[in-house]
Formats: structure tokens, C-alpha cells, sequence
């Protein structure tokens, strides 16, 4: 390719009618006008607002990186990633950036990658075995340790919370899950967990959840580990005559992860108390972020970011860049020692979407 771009770059008008295609004129592939790299985006579902302002932020972040975009949607079907992978490698990506939601089914399909040298960025998610080139992904772990810090206190150590659970053949449900029942019991063992499996459907949330109130009137906290429950939460609570304002006794104590627009206004009007801001804007970026440092050779290893983030080595071979996720509450309070932000505060993503 350089010697083709030295052609170009020296020849006269012949070359530019003559080796058109030589010169990478006729290519709408591997890359685009100005030699900027391919990459794909797997975009993993497009029904919640979290992953719809991910699929916003990542067009805008790949034009200020360089690099030239071809997105597909996998809409939570590990089948569908594995086919939408197949045509990246088609039209010749140098890269790739997926979420798989299946986290465990996916590394069929990475193996076939790393063998093409075709480099790997997961988002959100990280994969139970293979190699990746990077995971950009916050502390999952730490998500359940804040909303049980965050219920623990208000609750005064004693009641009952429901815990409605993303999908367990999903990392982030299983590291959400076990660290919110491991902090529980820890922390507030008078307090009791209903543990329900939702596997990220905000029907099935709103079903179990009220379920959950006919047998147990005196349930006082829900923990929903995405906003994919949030409106299913809301209209189960305002049925049941709960959802009422924080100082009233019959109020449920609701704590959401993402930080999506909707949450935030939520908060500020005591519909909800509190979320984790999972940062979608900082997912696309650093997605393609560390897919451009792949292309051009470059290395990372254990230790703080120049972005307020921290790389662990998960396993051998296998990093993941954990930004930041902020606990956000109506009043920026301090809850079990965990520090939060004002739900109106200008530095979250969820208040910055034109």
C-alpha cells in the first residue's frame, strides 16, 4: 500500500486514469478516501435508550479518530453477532468493536478472528474465554457494591429488596448480581434479597417485581441492574398506589444502572432515588479508541489512564480499561462511604445529549 501511495503521490494525471485502481481509487471496503481504516461496529440491541445513545455517540467518535465506519445490529442474538462478524471480515475491516451479550458463546467466533489478525474491542461486556485486544467495560462489581450501599442506608439495615438481574449468561448480570447479594450480606444481613431473573426484558422485570409486592407488601427497595426495567418499575409502583415521594412511608427505594436521560429526570422528580451512570458516550469513544491504537501497533499495560480510568489484567493476555461509573442521587450524598453526584449535574452523559 505505501508503494501504491507513493505512485499516486508522485505520478502525473496518467497515473491517477491509468492505476486508478491500484492506487485504492475503486476500493469502498478496506478504506475509504484519505486511506482512513475501516472498522466495524456491532451495535448489540437498539431497544433501550442506553445502547440507542451508544449507537448515536459512535459515528460522532469515529470521524474525530480517523477512521471509517460499516455498523450492523446483532439485536441480542449471539447467531446474529456471529453473521455480522462474517461480513465485517468480508468487506475487509481492520477491526472490529462488539458488546456480546452471550459472553460465553461468542469465543468460537473470536478465535476465528484472532487467527484473520483482525483485532477485537468488547464494549460493555467481556468474554468468559479468548483473547480481545482490549475490554472497555466499568466495574461491574462495583455497580452492585453501590446500590447496595445506596438501599443498605435508607433502608436502615432492615426490610426486603427485589433484585431484578440482567441476564447471568452475561457477565455484567452475574458480576452485578453477586456483588450486590455479597455486600448485602456482608453489610445489611437484615436485609432480605429477592433475587429475579429477567435476562434484560422489561416485561418479565414488571411481571416478577409484581409478583414480588402481592407476596411481600413490605418490600422497600428495588434494585433494577439496567434501565431496561425502569418504565415496567415505574408503572407497577404508581399501580400499587407506591410510587409517592421519598418522604413518605409508603415510598419503595428504587436504584437503576446506566444514567440514561429518563433516570436522571426520574430522580430529580422522586419517581426513583438513584443510578449508577454507566458512561455510554465514553464506550463508543474508547472503543474506538483502543481499535485505532490496535491498527497502529500500539501496547498498554496495568496501571491508571490519562481518562480517569484504571487497566486491570483480567487473565493472562486479556485487559480491560474499568471507566468511570458514578453513583448519581437527588441530593450527591454520601451513602455506606460511597460518594454520589446531583442528578442534575452537568458532567453526566444523560445531561448531555442534544
Amino acid at each position: 500500500m505505501r508503494l501504491r501511495s507513493a505512485l499516486c503521490s508522485t505520478a502525473s494525471v496518467v497515473c491517477a486514469l491509468t492505476l486508478l485502481s491500484a492506487c485504492g481509487g475503486g476500493s469502498t471496503t478496506a478504506a475509504s478516501s484519505g486511506d482512513k481504516p475501516l472498522v466495524g461496529v456491532d451495535y448489540p440491541r437498539s431497544d433501550t435508550d442506553f445502547w440507542n445513545s451508544y449507537i448515536k455517540y459512535t459515528p460522532q467518535f469515529a470521524k474525530e479518530l480517523g477512521l471509517d465506519l460499516k455498523t450492523t445490529n446483532s439485536q441480542n442474538d449471539v447467531a446474529k453477532l456471529t453473521a455480522n462478524a462474517q461480513t465485517f471480515m468480508s468487506q475487509g475491516v481492520k477491526g472490529v468493536a462488539m458488546a456480546p451479550q452471550d459472553t460465553a458463546a461468542i469465543a468460537p467466533t473470536l478465535a476465528q478472528m484472532e487467527a484473520k489478525k483482525i483485532p477485537v474491542v468488547t464494549v460493555d461486556t467481556r468474554p468468559d474465554s479468548g483473547k480481545v485486544y482490549m475490554v472497555v467495560r466499568a466495574d461491574n462489581r462495583a455497580y452492585g457494591e453501590k446500590a447496595c450501599q445506596f438501599l443498605g442506608t435508607k433502608l436502615g439495615g432492615k426490610g426486603k429488596v427485589v433484585m431484578l438481574q440482567g441476564g447471568l449468561d452475561s457477565i455484567n448480570g452475574r458480576d452485578r448480581t453477586e456483588a450486590f447479594n455479597d455486600c448485602m450480606k456482608k453489610n445489611y444481613p437484615g436485609i432480605k434479597v429477592l433475587g429475579e431473573a429477567t435476562n434484560w426484558d422489561g416485561a418479565i422485570a414488571a411481571q416478577k417485581l409484581q409478583t414480588d409486592l402481592t407476596a411481600n407488601p413490605d418490600i422497600k427497595g428495588v434494585y433494577m441492574q439496567s434501565s431496561f426495567a425502569l418504565a415496567g418499575t415505574l408503572q407497577v409502583l404508581k399501580q400499587r398506589g407506591l410510587l409517592v415521594d421519598p418522604k413518605n412511608k409508603k415510598h419503595v427505594f428504587v436504584v437503576s444502572n446506566d444514567g440514561i436521560p429518563e433516570e436522571l429526570k426520574s430522580i430529580a422528580a422522586g419517581k426513583i432515588d438513584a443510578t449508577v451512570s454507566q458512561p455510554a458516550d465514553l464506550y463508543a469513544k474508547y472503543a474506538l479508541y483502543y481499535l485505532k491504537a490496535a491498527i497502529d501497533g500500539k501496547k498498554f499495560k496495568p496501571g491508571k489512564t490519562d481518562h480517569d480510568s484504571t487497566i486491570i489484567q483480567v487473565r493472562p493476555g486479556l485487559l480491560e480499561d474499568q471507566l468511570s461509573a458514578p453513583l448519581v442521587t437527588a441530593d450527591g450524598g454520601t451513602y455506606g462511604g460511597v460518594p454520589s453526584v446531583k442528578s442534575d449535574d452537568k458532567s453526566l452523559w444523560g445531561n448531555n445529549l442534544g
